[in-house]
């Protein structure tokens, strides 16, 4: 159960984010919606009656901000959904630049070590991180070396953020979807393949022993577990939701 809880979610207009939103705020959570500027975020909002704040992952001072202000408006802080994240450029390793790399760590790494940093210390004991991964923190893909580094990256974050927080009562998970039915995957197939995604689409269905992309629905139930008092005794857990993508 999530309600009454207060809740950060960063990413929150992305498919996986506003599924969670919508989930959490069904179930009575009260929110602090983060995504960047020129996203549907006031929108989603209002339909949710929800709080939000523009901001980018990867800004520390407006991570610090946002988090300061869900703590003033709500008193407390028992929640944070660190799911704000981006696919990159698919290339290989020799065509990729230093500046892709940049841009990709600074969202995917140091947007989920700065929202924990900052959360941490008004955190309830009680609390719940959980953290959006990938099955790519497990496995490599040609073509998306620095997306798979920086899900590799985050597992050990996560991993070591649960060692730090458990004495505190602060539980720290990372669920790892494969293949999800929205823009991300879409982004990926297209690039793979500019003009014929569905090549790429059934490749990737052939390798989910359920012969299917997730739907966000689906990721969202998984962090609304996570989030909620069935699930307190999990600490430092990868949590996969892939269909089975990776037993093959």
């Amino acid at each position: 159960m999530v309600q009454n809880k207060i809740c950060i979610l960063t990413g929150a207009t992305g498919g996986i984010g506003a599924a969670i939103a919508r989930r959490f705020a069904a179930a009575g959570a009260r929110l602090m919606l983060v995504d960047r500027p020129g996203t549907p975020l006031a929108e989603l909002a209002g339909e949710l009656g929800a709080a939000f704040c523009h901001a980018d992952a990867a800004d520390d001072a407006a991570v610090a901000a946002y988090t300061a202000d869900t703590v003033q408006r709500f008193g407390g802080l028992d929640v944070v959904l660190a799911n704000a994240g981006t696919e990159g450029k698919l290339a290989p390793i020799t065509a990729t630049t230093p500046d892709d790399v940049a841009r990709l760590f600074a969202v995917n790494v140091y947007g989920v070590f700065s929202a924990i940093r900052h959360a941490a210390p008004h955190m309830r004991r009680g609390g719940s991180i959980i953290v959006t991964a990938s099955i790519a923190s497990f496995i490599g893909s040609p073509g998306l070396a620095p997306y798979c580094a920086s899900k590799h990256a985050v597992l050990g974050l996560v991993r070591t953020a649960a060692q730090e927080l458990g004495p505190l009562g602060i539980r720290v998970n990372a669920i790892h979807p494969g293949p999800v039915d929205n823009r991300m995957i879409r982004s990926i197939e297209e690039q793979a393949a500019p003009g014929n995604p569905d090549v790429v689409r059934q490749g990737f269905v052939a390798k989910v022993p359920l012969g299917r992309y997730a739907t966000n629905e689906e990721i969202a139930a998984l962090a609304a577990f996570l989030a909620g008092d069935d699930s307190t005794y999990c600490n430092g857990g990868s949590f996969v939701a892939d269909g089975g993508f990776i037993t093959g």
